[in-house]
């Protein structure tokens, strides 16, 4: 395993998907500001409106490319890009779309994943499209999907893709390479750790001891996992984005801080619904800042037990290669309802099981009851 590890500042804010009349004052928005600085020649004949508006036609080419559309975030491109055949054309570059994976995911300017995502089918717009939106599956779409997938194909390798954020700046990012075919990946509890067991990482975050950190880091740090098969050419973000629990231990004081998307598995079994957790342990230094410690993923079925690579590779497949649910809108809270969702179902389950467990119990106890009275009746009756 090979990691590159970059650390940078960088502001990354979380974009809405926007309609199209939105996108159509924000292109007009970012031409106005552009105009009042630079006004460049237009030899094409202006057009006007029926109310008697100059229209987008009028503006060059150059000018919305480059001044225009580099002002414009990922979803309201992908939004300008449907609203006419020219604006298409220009939000297809893929300059654009390099520079707003960039700046979306510092971690995205490494030479490794620059050039797996070259090999995408439409380069970063296809890694933008796939890493974006956050992945909330159905239950039923599993069912409806994975019978088209193709069942020999296995991943031989995935790439991770990890930047954490406070308050929409970056603390630290990192490139992490797993491969999948040795026997130790496929029996082996799935666990993918960022930092190596002796490894800190520094934060300009303070750590005051109270409870007040627990609050801050829930509000204000964000995380994006994405998980990339370089072979298949897939790439999805496994990150509830916000952190979906924020717990301080009782005996050491380190802070844990759990991301967690919920997956499809397997019906009727205890992996029909699996977690799969981004758990974030920070502690304090003597300085008082905040010290990231350490940082796994984990896969966990609904009666609490680490599946092992091989079946966490299943639904990690399907979940590369299956259909999306794309919201018109990113809702940062959706990882958080899903949870509780699941824990939901998840006590439930357990309930269920107790019950079930009590009632063969009862059963056992009084079959005993049973033989032991017949044996007694026996031995006295003869």
């Amino acid at each position: 395993m090979s990691t590159i590890t970059t650390h940078v500042s960088f502001h990354s804010p979380v974009f809405p998907f926007p309609t199209k009349s939105c996108v159509r004052k924000t292109v007009y928005c970012a031409y106005m500001a552009t105009s009042s600085t630079f006004t460049p020649p237009i030899h094409s004949t202006t057009t006007v409106d029926d109310c008697g508006t100059t229209t987008l036609s009028a503006v060059h080419p150059d000018i919305i490319q480059t001044n225009i559309l580099t002002r414009l975030d990922g979803p309201t491109l992908a939004s300008a890009a449907c609203t006419s055949s020219q604006l298409y054309a220009l939000s297809s570059e893929e300059n654009l779309w390099t520079n707003i994976c960039n700046s979306t995911w510092p971690s995205t300017k490494t030479l490794r994943l620059l050039q797996v995502i070259s090999t995408f089918p439409n380069g970063s717009r296809s890694f933008f499209s796939d890493s974006f939106p956050l992945l909330t599956n159905s239950d039923s779409t599993p069912a409806a999907n994975y019978s088209s997938l193709n069942p020999k194909y296995h991943p031989t390798e995935l790439v991770s893709a990890i930047d954490v954020y406070y308050k929409g700046k970056v603390v630290f990012c990192k490139v992490i390479e797993t491969e999948t075919v040795t026997e130790w990946f496929q029996r082996s509890p799935f666990r993918l750790d960022l930092l190596d067991p002796k490894d800190v990482v520094p934060t300009p975050i303070r750590f005051n001891g109270g409870e007040e950190i627990c609050r801050e880091l829930a509000d204000d740090l964000t995380l994006s996992w994405i998980l990339i098969d370089p072979n298949g050419r897939r790439a999805v973000n496994l990150s509830s984005h916000k952190a979906v629990s924020v717990e301080r231990h009782w005996l050491s004081g380190d802070v844990h801080i759990r991301f967690v998307t919920i997956l499809a598995g397997k019906r009727g079994t205890a992996s029909e619904l699996v977690q799969c957790g981004i758990v974030v342990t920070c502690g304090g230094s003597e300085g008082g800042e905040l010290l990231v410690r350490e940082v796994s993923l984990q896969v966990e079925d609904m009666d609490a037990m680490h599946l092992n690579g091989k079946d966490s590779l299943v639904i990690l497949k399907r979940s590369l290669e299956g259909a999306k649910v794309r919201r018109g809108r990113r809702e940062l809270d959706e990882g958080r309802k899903r949870y509780q969702e699941y824990l939901e179902r998840k006590k439930e389950r357990k309930e269920r099981r107790l019950r079930t467990e009590g009632a063969l119990d009862m059963l056992c106890m009084a079959f005993g009851v049973l033989v032991f009275s017949g044996f007694w009746l026996y031995v006295l009756c003869r």
